[in-house]
């Protein structure tokens, strides 16, 4: 497929979902992803939530069906915190997680990433009300989408070492709960190399999200355009019987085609396993 002065295999793109949110997919990309066969991630924020209904979500959704895509879910995360101390908080977090639990059977989602949301430098000192409270809101959530025919992942932002995370997957396994391992993430704000983010969550890595950065801010370039070292990963794929989910993150159209040529060069690795 030629785009962009580029021959993208079709298997790569059979292989990934792109992260897209819904109103830009709604009102400008649903057309050309469509044509090109692109699986997406659709991010549920709170205007999507609030504005759109059922009916015009139905319109973008259904034609991703009849044309066997794949549909996973990026949840709400902006100003929301499942393990606030404050009430309030966790209220509207659950409301917004109760508004995508609704929309599951029309997106029929392969899997809803959420944002695990602890933070050190913010909630240290109330670290394991935090924790349990969240665990309280993961379990509810990770449980509906089970039954209603999806999975839960939850995704490493700035939490700073994997530690911070394993409680929660080793607590939730009834419930087939995943890691969302994103390496953009991982290089800016984790403190420790991949290689123990992976020792650590690898048995739980259920999906990726694929960016690019220089190590200092959450740039979201295509990958091979930042400093990221992605060997570790082709390393880690291939020891793996099936392949995680994989999502890639452009936040500009031209950087899904560069990640997508990225991408050749790692599947090319896994298939001369």
């Amino acid at each position: 497929m030629g785009i962009y002065g580029m021959n993208i295999d079709r298997k790569i793109i059979d292989a990934v979902q792109v992260n897209i949110p819904f109103r830009m997919l709604y009102e400008t990309y649903s057309d050309l992803f469509i044509k090109i066969g692109l699986n997406p991630e659709i991010g549920l924020d709170a205007d999507t939530l609030e504005n759109f209904s059922i009916p015009e979500i139905k319109e973008v959704v259904l034609p991703f069906h009849r044309n066997k895509r794949y549909i996973t879910v990026h949840g709400p995360f902006l100003d929301l915190s499942p393990g606030s101390p404050d009430p309030g908080i966790r209220e509207i977090t659950r409301y917004r997680f109760e508004q995508v639990l609704k929309l599951v059977p029309i997106l029929k989602p392969k899997s809803v990433v959420c944002h695990l949301g602890y933070e050190e430098d913010r909630y240290a000192y109330i670290k394991e009300s935090w924790f349990e409270q969240s665990m309280e809101m993961w379990k509810w959530f990770g449980e509906e989408l089970q039954k209603a025919g999806s999975i839960l992942m939850l995704e490493n932002v700035y939490e700073h070492l994997p530690d911070e995370m394993l409680p929660f997957f080793e607590r939730l396994q009834q419930y087939q709960v995943g890691f969302c391992l994103d390496m953009g993430h991982q290089a800016v704000f984790g403190k420790t190399p991949f290689s123990s983010w992976v020792n650590v969550l690898g048995p739980y890595v259920g999906q990726l999200h694929l960016h690019d950065n220089h190590g200092e801010r959450d740039e979201h370039l295509p990958m091979g355009m930042g400093g990221i070292d992605f060997s570790p990963l082709t390393v880690f794929l291939r020891k793996r019987k099936t392949l995680p989910i994989i999502t890639l993150e452009p936040h500009e159209e031209k950087d899904l085609w560069l990640s997508l040529a990225y991408l050749k060069d790692i599947f090319s690795c896994l298939e001369t396993k």
